[in-house]
């Protein structure tokens, strides 16, 4: 809206609320200068009419004043319309400090919004039935003097569908496998160009994999690796694959779950029996005197009082079988002095 168009609305408004405030000072209006009520009228635009004053006084509450085509009515003087309003696409400002009967207020559509007559503001006047006159709507605006041009299109990638009206932003997305460089989203502006340049989709790729302690890597060596490329790793003579040999490059460029080569775990007891596999065996039975990661032992402890023994469980992990603390390796005489007074040869608890 022109800065001439704006003084003459303010001119305007000024007018009608000097002349709306005299209306409820007093009765002095006659029926030349305001509307007679019309017929249906209420029923048509919803603006309830109050008592109407051309025949017949007002009480003391009351005072007689020009209500729009609801004509001479009798209005409470403490009447205020609701405040503030909050309207679709549009924002609203009063003309004046006050919201009380015959104020006006403003309703300005939103940039890329216009009222059905083409205009960007309308005026709304506060009623005798407390409710602001209705407006027209702000609409969005189609028309091609006040839109963008379609955004880029990029390769491996798609972007939202128009309208592209001002203030509209667009957002970009990639094609699976591809990833993302540059700002994901453009918005139109007021001067019917785009924000920024579209972005670009890019292949995603997976960077050399990592080597793993013990383990060979099984894959055609180069420096990248495109998405779904499948690897291998091998774990050296004697330690255990924890984990899936099979690595796959994924669509985020990381590489899914890396094994690990564990371990084996060397038995240091050797003056008891234990219980391997659910065998009682010395530890010179177990071959090469290791067991595997992940296996489990049992160990025999003695009692307090020295009469029985009781078991102990430990686990071997990635080279590390722990002693549990109850266990005394025999000495070398208890061994081979008195061997059914070995801890694993005595009664059980």
């Amino acid at each position: 809206m022109s800065g001439f168009a704006s003084l003459l609305l303010l001119l305007l408004l000024s007018c009608q609320i000097s002349e709306g405030s005299k209306h409820v000072e007093a009765r002095n209006v006659t029926e030349n200068n305001c509307p007679s009520r019309k017929k249906n009228f209420a029923v048509r635009t919803g603006h309830v009419c109050q008592r109407s004053c051309e025949r017949r006084q007002c009480s003391k509450t009351r005072k007689c004043a020009c209500d729009d085509k609801c004509g001479l009515s009798c209005i409470s003087p403490a009447l205020r319309c609701p405040w503030p309003v909050t309207v679709d696409n549009a924002e609203t400002h009063l003309a004046q400090e006050s919201h009380g009967f015959g104020d006006f207020m403003t309703v300005t559509c939103q940039s890329g919004y216009r009222l059905p007559d083409g205009q960007e503001m309308a005026v709304s006047r506060c009623q005798g039935d407390g409710k602001w006159s209705v407006t027209a709507r702000c609409k969005e605006v189609f028309s091609s003097a006040n839109v963008c041009k379609p955004p880029p299109e990029i390769e491996n990638g798609d972007h939202e569908n128009g309208p592209y009206t001002i203030g509209k932003e667009v957002l970009y997305t990639c094609k699976s496998g591809y990833w993302l460089q540059g700002s994901n989203s453009l918005r139109c502006q007021e001067n019917e160009e785009w924000s920024d340049n579209a972005p670009t989709c890019h292949p995603v790729t997976c960077s050399r994999p990592p080597d793993i302690a013990q383990a060979t890597l099984v894959a055609v060596h180069q420096s990248e690796y495109p998405v779904g490329t499948v690897i291998y790793y091998l774990c050296q003579k004697d330690f255990f694959l924890d984990g899936s040999n099979r690595v796959i490059c994924l669509k985020n460029g990381s590489w899914s779950q890396l094994p690990y080569c564990r371990a084996r775990c060397p038995i240091i007891a050797q003056r008891s029996r234990m219980i391997y596999h659910g065998q009682k065996v010395w530890a010179y039975e177990i071959p090469k005197g290791f067991i595997h990661h992940g296996e489990t032992v049992t160990f025999f402890c003695r009692s307090q009082n020295k009469t029985c023994n009781f078991e102990a469980e430990s686990r071997c992990f990635d080279g590390v079988l722990k002693i549990p603390d109850c266990y005394d390796e025999p000495t070398y005489l208890q061994y081979h002095l008195f061997p059914k007074r070995v801890v694993s040869e005595i009664r059980a608890c």
